[in-house]
């Protein structure tokens, strides 16, 4: 009779820069979703307490954090953390407090009920305020690009929660260094045939006064990498 397979092993890549006041917390809350495995913090270039918070980190099991100079973004971060990544699964988590790590869980089911190498959480929002209402209204506009361009079904094709076989993930060529990780990933996911899954995830949005570092500028070039990689490889 052969050995009942387990649950999946999940790695979490969590690029930092200048979160000192949410990333204990949120490392708290990653590590205790139980089917996580390991966390790799990577501090890309911060300039405040990011460092000396993490110190109390370095010696848990499960844990590594790889320590840049200066501040090269977040794709940059993410490709510098994927060769040191050993579960089953991966999964992009930002510093702060936006979203609940207990939805690994639901995500985590979807891949399994399915067999979709590629699940996306997508945020419920209906009201907030201008600034936040702006963004949604973009991360509209990119997922229906997205699904214009590549065939998808997607409704947010932005979000943070991004998890894929580890596999897959590490046989993509990315070159983002910064926010365009996501429409970059996305659009090279989708050249490959691979449908996207998606599950509904819990949104805790912030305010650019409590630390909020994506900006509109930032769909645009999202836009932009949408339709360069519709058309070059």
């Amino acid at each position: 009779m052969p050995a009942q397979k387990g649950p999946p092993r999940l790695s979490v890549i969590i690029p930092s820069y200048n979160e000192g006041k949410t990333l204990p917390i949120l490392l708290q809350k990653v590590l205790a979703v139980s089917v996580v495995q390991e966390v790799i913090i990577v501090d890309d270039g911060s300039t405040d307490f990011t460092s000396l918070l993490l110190d109390p980190f370095r010696d848990k099991g499960g844990i590594k954090i790889i320590r840049c100079s200066d501040n090269s973004g977040k794709g940059a971060a993410i490709r510098r953390a994927l060769p040191e990544v050993t579960g089953d699964l991966v999964i992009i988590q930002d510093a702060d407090l936006e979203l609940d790590p207990q939805d690994y869980l639901k995500m985590i089911v979807r891949h399994e009920e399915t067999g979709c190498p590629v699940v996306y959480g997508s945020r419920r929002i209906s009201r907030g305020t201008p600034s936040l209402i702006r963004f949604y209204f973009a991360r509209k506009i990119l997922s229906l690009l997205t699904n214009l361009l590549y065939g998808q079904r997607l409704t947010d094709e932005p979000v943070c929660y991004k998890m894929f076989e580890t596999d897959l993930l590490k046989g993509i060529p990315l070159t983002c260094e910064g926010f365009e990780f996501c429409p970059e990933v996305t659009a090279k996911i989708a050249r490959r045939g691979i449908r996207i899954e998606e599950v509904p995830i819990r949104y805790y949005p912030r305010s650019f006064r409590e630390g909020k570092k994506v900006r509109l500028n930032d769909a645009v070039v999202a836009v932009w990498t949408l339709i360069k990689y519709r058309f070059v490889n």
